[in-house]
């Protein structure tokens, strides 16, 4: 139904009101500007909650890259101020952990596959690439999931100090690099070998371990381990410590 911009959605008749159909129909009946539209609940003038929310969409390209974008961008975006944005930033937080079982840090990487699957869940369909680590345990149980860095198509420089920092502060035994080619390809870059290679150089005299650099395309995924690529990469470094046990590798 199309509606003047300037029509607030208090004067929509109330069957058409995304708060009173979400009560009336279930959260499912509306659509994810709606969604939107009930977190930020004003818009702004001229503007309502629901374009407010479409806007969003169309800047952002879909909920997961809202999901993913930085605080920073939100509080740039016209319309948004401390209050919406805090509570959007919420409520993706709270999806990303009900799609964890029982909290991320129960969750136990078992193998390459299992790893592949959950950071394609995080970064696939994103319209800029994203830079993420998971830290683990000696278990391989998830201690930490952090977005190092973001940005467009081969600008981002993931900072390794940074990456080795959060590793200490955690008290990590492994990691696992992983990042998106908004591309769709899942071939390994240049720089993405140099960069892994960086990452067992810095982490091999600390006794960690890189256990995988997973690339994600938009179906399909790369795994440094899988592919033997990440074996040349360890003989390339010398290291007096022995070697951890790696992931279970796992054809896709």
């Amino acid at each position: 139904m199309t509606r003047k911009i300037s029509k607030g959605i208090i004067s929509w008749p109330e069957e058409d009101r995304p708060r009173e159909r979400l009560l009336s129909r279930g959260p499912h009946a509306l659509t994810d500007a709606e969604l939107i539209a009930i977190l930020v609940r004003v818009g702004f003038q001229g503007t309502n909650a629901v374009e407010l929310g479409r806007s969003l969409l169309k800047q952002f390209g879909s909920l997961r890259a809202m999901a993913a974008a930085p605080l920073s961008a939100m509080l740039n975006f016209k319309g948004l101020k401390s209050a919406k944005v805090a509570q959007l930033a919420a409520a993706m937080e709270i999806a990303r952990r009900v799609s964890l079982p029982d909290g991320k840090k129960c969750i136990q990487i078992k193998g390459t596959k299992q790893a592949g699957e959950y950071v394609k869940e995080r970064l696939r369909s994103l319209p800029d690439e994203h830079f993420r680590v998971l830290y683990l345990n000696r278990q391989n149980r998830l201690l930490d999931d952090v977005l190092i860095a973001q940005g467009v198509v081969d600008s981002v420089k993931p900072p390794v100090r940074s990456i080795i920092t959060h590793a200490l502060r955690t008290n990590a035994s492994s990691l696992i690099a992983s990042h998106n080619h908004p591309s769709g390809a899942i071939e390994p870059s240049e720089s993405d070998i140099i960069l892994t290679r960086d990452l067992i150089s810095a982490t091999r005299p600390l006794g960690m371990k890189i256990l995988d650099h997973i690339i994600v395309g938009e179906e399909t995924t790369y795994s440094f381990a899988d592919s033997g690529l990440l074996d040349e990469l360890e003989l390339e470094s010398f290291s007096p410590y022995p070697a951890k046990k790696n992931l279970k590798r796992e054809s896709a």
